[in-house]
C-alpha cells in the first residue's frame, strides 16, 4: 500500500533585536510545468492554464552583508536571479535519474554563479553597493530526494528520529581552523574569526565555492534551513527539542525565533521548516497531489480562478534590461 506524504512547510524572518534594517531574503515554492491556452475547441475558456505535475521543490534562505542596505539589495538580488535563472533557463525535465544528476548538480551551480554575476555587476554600477554580498543555503527536492546548495555560513539540517545532523559547512575561517584541526570546536563558537566569511556570493572576491551534498528523504524527517542569527543563540540541542516537540511547521518557525531572541537576538533571524509525515487516512484524497512528485496528471485552471491566493502567476522579464528596471523600480 502506497503510503502518502503530509508536506507541512513554513518560513519566518524576523529583524531581531538590535539591527535597524533586515537583511535576510528566503523563499519556499513548488516548481511545475504549465501551459497558457490561448484557443482550443475543448469545452473550457481562452486564456485558461493546464498545470502538469510537481517537478520538484526549492526552499532557500539568504544572509545579505554591506550595509547601508547593500546586504538587503544583495539578498534580494539572489533570490531573485534564482528563482528567475530555474524559471527561464533549467530544463525541468529532470527525475533525478543516475544519468541526469550531474547535470542537475551543474545547472544548480550554474544558478549562483548566475547571482555572482548579477551581485557583482550591480556593485559595479553603484560605487555604494560595492562588496556587497550574501550567503546562500538552497535545498531542491523531487521526493524521495534532496539536493542542497550552499555557499556562506547559512545552514541546512536534518532531522531524522532524535538526530539532528548539519548537512552544510559553514564558510567562514573559524571553521577552516577547526578543520585543520587549530581549533577545538567549542572555541569556533566564541571565536571573532565565526563571523568572518571566506566564501560568499558577491563580495570582493571572484571566486565561488559551491557547496553540493545531495541524500534521500524518509517519512518523519525535519528539514530546517537558517540564517547565522539562529545559530549564534540556539545550541544543536535546543534547535533538536524546538524541531521535535512542535506540532506544525509554523509553531516550529515561531518557537526558533522566539528562541533566538531570547537569547540576544543580535541579528536577523530566518528559518524555513519543512516537515514531512505520513498523511492521516482520512486525509488521503486531500494530499494525492503530494503522494507522488511526479505525477504527470493536468490540472486544467480557468482565467478567473487564477485572481484567488492560491493561484499566482509570476510575469519574468526575458531582458536583462527588463530585470533591471523591475528591481530599481
Amino acid at each position: 500500500m502506497t503510503k502518502h506524504r503530509d508536506v507541512d512547510r513554513h518560513g519566518v524572518t524576523d529583524i531581531g533585536k538590535t539591527r535597524e534594517q533586515n537583511e535576510d531574503q528566503f523563499l519556499i515554492a513548488d516548481l511545475n510545468k504549465s501551459a497558457k491556452i490561448h484557443q482550443t475547441s475543448l469545452s473550457m475558456d481562452d486564456g485558461a492554464r493546464w498545470f502538469g505535475g510537481l517537478q520538484g521543490s526549492l526552499m532557500l534562505v539568504a544572509d545579505g552583508m554591506g550595509g547601508h542596505a547593500s546586504g538587503e539589495r544583495a539578498s534580494t538580488i539572489a533570490v531573485d536571479r534564482v528563482i528567475r535563472y530555474i524559471l527561464n533557463t533549467m530544463p525541468w525535465f529532470y527525475r533525478l535519474e543516475t544519468e541526469s544528476e550531474e547535470d542537475l548538480r551543474d545547472e544548480l551551480t550554474a544558478a549562483l554563479e548566475k547571482c555572482q554575476e548579477n551581485i557583482q555587476a550591480e556593485g559595479e554600477a553603484f560605487p555604494k553597493r560595492e562588496g556587497m554580498g550574501t550567503t546562500l543555503t538552497m535545498a531542491y527536492t523531487l521526493w524521495p530526494r534532496f539536493y542542497v546548495v550552499h555557499v556562506g555560513d547559512s545552514r541546512c539540517y536534518l532531522l531524522r528520529g532524535s538526530r539532528l545532523k548539519q548537512i552544510t559547512t559553514d564558510h567562514t575561517l573559524a571553521q577552516q581552523l577547526v578543520d585543520s584541526g587549530s581549533l577545538k570546536p567549542k572555541q569556533a563558537d566564541d571565536s571573532p574569526l565565526s563571523s568572518v566569511l571566506w566564501n560568499t556570493v558577491g563580495g570582493n572576491s571572484t571566486d565561488l565555492t559551491t557547496e553540493i551534498h545531495k541524500g534521500r528523504l524518509e517519512l518523519g524527517d525535519t528539514m530546517l534551513l537558517c540564517t547565522d542569527g539562529l545559530t549564534r543563540h540556539v545550541t544543536d540541542k535546543e534547535i533538536t527539542k524546538i524541531l521535535k516537540g512542535a506540532k506544525s511547521a509554523e509553531e516550529a518557525c515561531g518557537s526558533l525565533v522566539s528562541a533566538a531572541n531570547e537569547g540576544g537576538g543580535s541579528d536577523n533571524i530566518t528559518v524555513v521548516v519543512t516537515r514531512y509525515r505520513e498523511a492521516e487516512p482520512e486525509a488521503e484524497t486531500t494530499t494525492a497531489a503530494v503522494a507522488d512528485d511526479q505525477d504527470s496528471t493536468l490540472t486544467a485552471v480557468q482565467p478567473a480562478e487564477r485572481a484567488t491566493p492560491q493561484q499566482v502567476e509570476v510575469v519574468v522579464p526575458e531582458s536583462q534590461a527588463d530585470a533591471q528596471a523591475t528591481c530599481e523600480g
